[in-house]
């Protein structure tokens, strides 16, 4: 809702802050989004060229007269203001009021000041309303509010009313597809009539342009907005995506333009802007998921190649993807060093959680293990299922050491935390092809009265029985027998040995 530092109006945008030296000093230069043709009065002065009118960029200002239909407000949504019976509050000292206003002899504020006992609150509100219309003086309509503001007369709907009228004059300037600048500078402005922009308001300028389809705007419109530095009421940043460069490069993810996300916020930063903090974590998830889906469309490569759809890798594609990967990990560590520069102890777990999540994707089981103690250092600790997937990869990769220290961690663990665990390192054996050391897990199960799963116990054997020819593989083979048929887990072997030369078969059934 509102209250004096900010709110949140009904159609999701939002503003407040005051109007300063700006108009106090000196009335030029003042970005209105609508234009007056220039005409000879007392003070004529300098207003940027910004018009929400489709059709013309300037307009001429007519007297008024009590017979104009004010109820015809095409600029801007305020049924929840303006209804049929508003022209029965219009009184005399109303229409006084615009037609002092339009002549521009005199300054509004003086205008309003010999005006202010005859005009109701609903009156002024009409006033803004009046001048907020499509060929009307825009600046007029900030100039009253300004005297409302240092008169303490802007209520709450009143200050909902003017909210509406700077979302539409926003919204025009975005749909008429004016250049990224000036709805800036139209932001820059709200802060000289009391107005700060909502955080819900970028939201909205960013997903306006998105909609239509002008990427680039987007980009640009958040350049704009870190490069002048435009404040803006920030409640819950993470919430809203981390500000205006983090919700774009969450709209980019929502996308699937993973990539796309990362490079956007690291030119940002390369470019001498200074992201939000968040905006590098959410680059980071945008990292991770890009790597996830590299992973995946990797393996079904390979399963394309296997089932002779496609030709196996070549070195030079094998490079090319290894190169691929190795940017990836490298732009992930560029934005997690900078999380970690802002100094702000209390994200360093979210920081090595999204690290670890990177190198789980990328499969590199040492980088991954060194980022669970770095995520336990800093208090943070990680699910169980991730120390066995990390565990499945070093198995995987026959890093011993790392091994051994995953596995002290299950020796103080519940009876189906470690079958999980010892599956999860099974597993891993099996994929990085070491089956001797996948038939001892194996064995250690069953000795632990753990019940493998069958396809682990197929893969195990049907793994060493391609490679019963080198000696070390027949012990290892014929234990793993005996133990699985012991445990009733398949039926009774027979082990056979042919002698060619002589003719002869010996059998042995174990």
């Amino acid at each position: 809702m509102i209250c004096a530092q900010g709110f949140t109006p009904l159609t999701q945008f939002g503003f407040s802050c005051s109007l300063s030296s700006a108009l106090k000093t000196e009335r030029h230069g003042f970005s209105t989004p609508q234009l007056y043709s220039p005409s000879p009065v007392k003070f004529c002065f300098v207003v940027s060229r910004i018009s929400c009118n489709y059709q013309d960029s300037t307009f001429s200002v007519p007297r008024a007269s009590k017979f104009r239909d004010l109820r015809l407000f095409k600029s801007v949504e305020l049924d929840q203001f303006i209804t049929s019976d508003d022209e029965d509050e219009m009184g005399d000292g109303f229409f006084e009021a615009i037609e002092e206003l339009e002549r521009m002899t005199r300054e509004p504020s003086d205008v309003l000041e010999e005006m202010n006992d005859r005009l109701s609150a609903r009156e002024f509100q009409l006033v803004l309303v009046y001048f907020s219309q499509e060929g009307r003086d825009s600046w007029c309509a900030l100039e009253v509010f300004e005297w409302l503001q240092k008169e303490n007369r802007v209520d709450k709907e009143t200050m909902e009313l003017m909210v509406s009228i700077m979302c539409g004059w926003i919204k025009k300037l975005v749909e008429g597809r004016h250049n990224v600048g000036d709805v800036v500078d139209l932001l820059v402005d709200m802060d000289c009539v009391g107005l700060k922009p909502h955080f819900s308001m970028i939201e909205k300028v960013i997903s306006m342009y998105w909609e239509m389809g002008e990427k680039e705007k987007a980009i640009s419109f958040v350049k704009e907005v870190l490069g002048r530095k435009l404040s803006f009421i920030k409640d819950d940043w993470e919430g809203h995506k981390g500000g205006p460069s983090g919700y774009l490069a969450w709209k980019m993810m929502v996308d699937d333009d993973y990539r796309g996300a990362v490079k956007m916020v690291l030119h940002l930063r390369e470019s001498g802007l200074k992201p939000e903090v968040y905006c590098y974590l959410i680059a980071m998830t945008a990292v991770v998921k890009e790597l996830n889906e590299f992973a995946k469309a990797l393996r079904k490569l390979k399963s394309y190649a296997r089932d002779g759809i496609v030709a196996e890798l070549d070195k030079n594609n094998v490079e090319l993807v290894e190169k691929y990967q190795t940017e990836l990990l490298a732009d992930g560590v560029r934005l997690s060093n900078w999380v970690l520069e802002e100094g702000n102890f209390s994200i360093h777990g979210v920081v090595h959680e999204r690290l670890l999540a990177m190198y789980i994707c990328a499969g590199q089981g040492l980088e991954a293990e060194r980022q669970l103690w770095e995520m336990k250092l800093v208090g943070k600790e990680a699910d169980a299922d991730l120390y066995d997937i990390v565990l499945a990869i070093c198995a995987s990769q026959k890093e011993t050491k790392a091994m051994k220290r995953l596995l002290t961690r299950i020796e103080i663990t519940s009876p189906m935390r470690k079958k999980k665990s010892l599956t999860w390192l099974l597993r891993g054996y099996i994929k990085g092809g070491h089956f001797r050391d996948a038939a001892e897990t194996l064995v250690k199960m069953v000795n632990l009265g753990f019940l493998p799963e069958y396809l682990d116990r197929v893969a195990v054997m049907q793994g060493l029985r391609r490679k019963i020819r080198e000696p070390e593989n027949v012990d290892t083979y014929l234990d793993l027998c005996k133990c699985l048929s012991n445990a009733n887990l398949i039926g009774p072997s027979l082990v056979y040995l042919h002698l060619q030369k002589h003719k002869l078969w010996v059998i042995k059934m174990l």
